[in-house]
């Protein structure tokens, strides 16, 4: 065998025995992604390379609990990718407008900067009051912090700069308060969301949306996990749902293309076409 393909091999059997040991099924994340993640964790770690990682790993659960918050990209921020949100104002709220009562769905909401982005979209929109905003993830330590609706004071000034392009229709500072160098977002717009673990590799629908975003996350599945999520995401659309993902993501050369019609292809936003 090559170096690489030794590299390979043991990269495989490490992702196996955090699967067999921990349940949590990292095997078909995109490879160059899990790979960086790896040798990362070596490197922390101090270890001699990725046989000692596993070893660890089996026999230390902090070492684990370690490498998942690793694995878990949780790289975000408020409005990211304005031109997303305002497309969103543009061309998803006027038909969301049609329905008595909006459940939408966040999945991979991290640190839960998009999903606030989001209620206060909806809030100017005057939608917020009949919509219920499920927040998932898989890592419950970025949920915490995310139910929290506590964010560093020093993050505000990109967040309202991506708020004013979005299409932001009032002074972002109306939307929190500041409290020991953090901002903390009004009760009004944590009230709309719920948080909860949710694990796309692994868990089913658990309710039917009128829009889910997922936003920068199947970029680090390969294409066999990426189906099994648009699976997922279809099945849990209600007809004529909309569908936002990340701008490196697509529908384009999956199974469910055919199923839904472009609303911002530029954008990547979709509507479920029946």
């Amino acid at each position: 065998m090559t170096p690489d393909e030794t590299e390979k091999l043991e990269i495989d059997l490490l992702l196996e025995a955090v699967f067999r040991r921990y349940g949590h099924d990292f095997r078909n994340y995109s490879y160059p992604s899990i790979r960086r993640r790896v040798w990362h964790r070596i490197s922390a770690e101090k270890l001699t390379g990725i046989a000692s990682l596993q070893e660890k790993v089996i026999r230390d659960p902090f070492c684990m609990k370690q490498l998942f918050y690793d694995f878990s990209i949780n790289v975000t921020e408020m409005f990211r990718d304005p031109l997303f949100f305002l497309s969103m104002r543009e061309n998803v709220v006027p038909h969301l407008r049609t329905y008595p009562f909006l459940r939408i769905w966040v999945a991979g909401c991290s640190t839960g900067e998009e999903v606030y982005s989001l209620a206060i979209l909806l809030e100017e929109e005057g939608l917020l009051g009949k919509s219920r905003i499920y927040a998932t993830d898989i890592n419950s330590q970025v949920l915490n912090q995310a139910k929290n609706g506590l964010f560093s004071l020093k993050s505000m000034k990109e967040n309202t700069d991506n708020y004013i392009k979005a299409g932001g229709k009032r002074a972002f500072s109306e939307y929190y308060n500041v409290e020991k160098n953090r901002a903390m977002f009004h009760p009004r717009i944590k009230d709309r969301l719920v948080f909860a673990q949710h694990n796309l590799v692994t868990d089913k629908s658990f309710n039917e949306f009128h829009l889910i975003l997922c936003r920068n996350v199947l970029i680090y599945f390969n294409r066999t996990l990426q189906e099994q999520v648009h699976d997922l995401f279809y099945k849990s659309l209600i007809p004529f749902g909309f569908l936002g993902l990340g701008n490196k993501e697509s529908i384009r050369f999956t199974k469910q293309t055919i199923q839904y019609e472009d609303v911002d292809n530029k954008e990547k936003i979709y509507r479920k076409k029946h």
